[in-house]
């Protein structure tokens, strides 16, 4: 079976069709039902009773109660109003239309890969989890349009300052937290910019007592699912595993002592309370070296004016030319269709070969150093390139620099897209039938 739990969690939230409220067949029998209008659109019954059915299934498989009926009933449709909300964002600024057939398969290619499985096998192995392959193409749709629209809203407009960053490098040496990585469970209080003193202290005081169940023993995933706001709340409060360096700053300094079964008292940042259960860790490799390749190449891509055929002659004629002693960087000046490279004579600098399209790839990795390639095809066009040398390269204070700038982002980036969900809910009008 394909044990891809999460993709299959997301595609058993059947993509309902959107029907009339109350729509009734020929003979008059009841076919689906309206549990909430939201702005013009609406969350149809049968998409509450996919998540509802899927939720109660995950917790039985994992021993894990949840919270009474009514409670968990207001909390799925909470989640599938939110969910509504940001697809009808996402389509009055055009990006539903942006996640094409082709994006979409190439995530699916993804998974795919991840998996170690054939693309050509995904519908059948979908099939043995319960999975219609029509249902997870549009799940999963669902998924990458609100990923992307988070990222448009919210993470591209995170800032972050090489004072951050220099702090933050500062900070990780000798860290004992960035070191490991860590499998977390995680309880959100959220507390509203308008909160007044008496609510901000009456949510401290219900994460005192949630701390205080946690203390007697209570079920960490229990009370997760009952009070956490979190958006794995449902799940437990699971985060599942994080390298030490993607742990959030907020995070840093209170699992400093920590071990495996430990669990935070309940600490504050501006916006929300936070309680954290350390349910495993491990040691963690401290240095990266990557193999790096420095390249130059001539791109020319066929367009309405040069044809597919005419592209590769001009380029098969570039490659005579340099072989016969004109200089590579004046050609690649003169016809190369790489605006990037072009005025550079065509150099790509020093690179990883895997940061590169796969027949470009293949081609610099079985090249010999300094000797002209034949052309070749990408999707971007006909390429020649020439490997200059090759180096194994310690990268490990690039990936400290950009994991400082992922962990500020993400300690920045929870509060931030809590209160953009927030606005958009506090915005739109809503109808709820349940």
């Amino acid at each position: 079976m394909l044990k891809i739990n999460h993709l299959c969690a997301v595609a058993a939230l059947f993509a309902a069709p959107v029907l009339v409220a109350d729509e009734l067949s020929e003979t008059g029998e009841f076919l689906d039902g309206v549990v909430a209008i939201v702005n013009e659109g609406v969350v149809l019954r049968s998409q509450f009773n996919s998540q509802l059915e899927l939720i109660k299934s995950n917790a039985a498989a994992q021993g894990m109660a949840l919270p009474p009926d009514n409670i968990l009933n207001e909390q799925i449709l909470e989640r599938l109003i939110v969910t509504e909300i940001q697809m009808q964002r996402a389509a009055s600024i055009g990006l539903i239309e942006q996640i094409s057939d082709q994006f979409l398969n190439s995530a699916i290619q993804r998974i795919a890969d991840q998996n170690k499985i054939p693309f050509e096998d995904m519908t059948a192995l979908l099939a043995q989890d319960g999975v219609p392959y029509a249902v997870f193409r549009e799940s999963l749709r669902e998924e990458l349009t609100l990923t992307e629209l988070k990222g448009i809203e919210v993470t591209r407009n995170i800032r972050v300052s090489e004072r951050e960053i220099e702090q933050c490098i500062i900070d990780l040496e000798n860290n004992v937290v960035v070191n490991s990585d860590w499998q977390l469970s995680h309880i959100l209080l959220t507390i509203p910019e308008s909160a007044s003193t008496e609510a901000a202290a009456e949510i401290q005081r219900v994460a005192d007592d949630i701390f205080a169940r946690l203390q007697d023993n209570a079920d960490f995933r229990e009370l997760a699912a009952r009070f956490s706001e979190g958006p794995t709340a449902l799940e437990g409060g699971s985060l599942g595993w994080l390298n030490g360096q993607q742990i959030p700053s907020i995070f840093t300094e209170v699992l400093q002592d920590m071990s495996a079964g430990d669990i935070t008292e309940p600490f504050r940042t501006p916006s929300s309370i936070h309680i954290v259960k350390v349910d495993n860790l491990r040691s963690a490799v401290e240095r990266s070296e990557i193999n790096q390749a420095k390249i130059r190449h001539i791109l020319i891509s066929p367009d309405a004016i040069i044809d597919d055929a005419t592209a590769k002659q001009r380029l098969e004629d570039a490659v005579v030319r340099i072989r016969d002693g004109e200089d590579f960087g004046e050609q690649a000046k003169l016809l190369s269709d790489d605006p990037s490279t072009a005025n550079l004579g065509g150099d790509l600098g020093w690179g990883e070969t895997t940061t590169f399209a796969p027949e470009f790839r293949d081609t610099a990795d079985n090249a010999k150093l300094n000797v002209l390639s034949d052309p070749f095809r990408t999707r971007f066009g006909w390429h020649v390139l020439e490997v200059l040398e090759r180096r194994i390269y310690d990268n490990t204070e690039e990936i400290k620099e950009r994991n400082c700038v992922g962990r500020i982002r993400a300690s920045k980036q929870e509060a931030e897209t809590m209160l953009w969900l927030q606005r958009m809910r506090d915005e739109a009008f809503v109808d709820s039938r349940i």
